[in-house]
């Protein structure tokens, strides 16, 4: 497999498993009625499949090996479970359209820490994409627009995004500069947030509703959620390692399209003129940073093939002289 199918793959791969595992949790909390639990439940059926990829992948003692990495891992973990915790306390006092809308501002946080922070460039089809897709992205999810009102616990919405993002560039940060595993990574950051949801939904008296009547395939679900939680820390990781932080946030502006499309084949769902809209917008987008990426790239080996035929010609005329 090239370079290019290996990067399609892996990107295709982080949308799908992201999707899939939004899916999964919006089914398991329909049938529970709880967030934690269902938190605490699928993070619970991802630990046991990342514990088996340890076991066979021979890594298990790496876990114990991090030295001083361990607390930063411990923080991966922590901000992991804080950006759905602030995400559900802004939406017990907030609307869904404000909530949804907010939380898509860590793409716009990531692409400002990325220029001002960590002097990456954007060209202004970067910046164009990243508009373009995040307005198609607000059309697909159907935001009512009329409906957004601003409440003080909004702000929870925005600490959510910053949880999200500051969470992606410390997981590439120990992935450049302390080579840690993503495996690794993946495991303390299942672990603290599995524990954080389970101490929260015990606190709550959540486990109880365990013990009364349960779907037929509420089990189902959540190993299929879990399992793709263990997708999401597969692809995702890598894909960090891979690209630049904002640009991984622009290609996950695609899991509402491909959640929109499972909803039409699966769930019975229709698409509002609204919708197909947003759906052209963000493939647009898409597009543009694609053709962007593609100018930049062939504009940067025109500059590297400009500097080998000077040094080239340098050096012939050194020899003769």
């Amino acid at each position: 497999m090239n370079r290019k199918a290996a990067s399609f793959f892996m990107i295709l791969g982080m949308v799908l498993t992201w999707t899939l595992f939004y899916t999964m949790s919006k089914l398991a909390v329909d049938m529970s009625g709880s967030v934690l639990l269902t938190g605490a439940l699928i993070r619970g059926a991802a630990l046991l499949f990342l514990t088996a990829e340890l076991i066979i992948t021979k890594k298990m003692r790496l876990l114990f090996r991090q030295g001083k990495t361990t607390w930063i891992l411990l923080f991966i973990g922590v901000f992991g479970f804080l950006l759905d915790l602030f995400a559900n306390l802004g939406y017990r006092g907030g609307s869904l359209s404000t909530g949804t809308a907010l939380l898509k501002t860590d793409v716009l946080m990531v692409s400002l820490v990325s220029v001002f922070l960590y002097k990456k460039k954007m060209t202004w089809f970067d910046w164009l994409a990243t508009v373009l897709m995040l307005a198609g992205v607000l059309f697909v999810l159907g935001i009512d627009f009329q409906a957004i009102e601003f409440h003080w616990t909004d702000l929870f919405f925005l600490l959510s995004a910053a949880s999200v993002s500051a969470n992606a560039f410390i997981i590439k940060h120990i992935q450049e500069k302390n080579d840690t595993d993503s495996e690794v990574i993946s495991y303390y950051n299942n672990f603290v947030v599995f524990a954080l949801f389970s101490a929260s939904a015990g606190i709550q008296g959540d486990f109880k509703i365990l013990s009364g009547p349960v779907p037929p395939l509420f089990g189902l679900i959540v190993l299929i959620g879990g399992l793709a939680q263990t997708g999401i820390y597969f692809f995702y990781y890598r894909n960090l390692k891979r690209f630049e932080v904002w640009q991984v946030k622009l290609y996950l502006l695609l899991m509402p399209v491909f959640s929109a499309l499972i909803g039409v084949l699966f769930l019975n769902e229709t698409l509002s003129v609204l919708q197909v809209v947003g759906i052209f917008v963000v493939l647009s987008g898409a597009a543009l940073f694609i053709l962007g990426s593609r100018l930049k790239k062939n504009h940067n080996q025109g500059k590297r093939c400009s500097c080998r035929l000077f040094e080239a010609e340098g050096d012939y005329y050194g020899l003769i002289w």
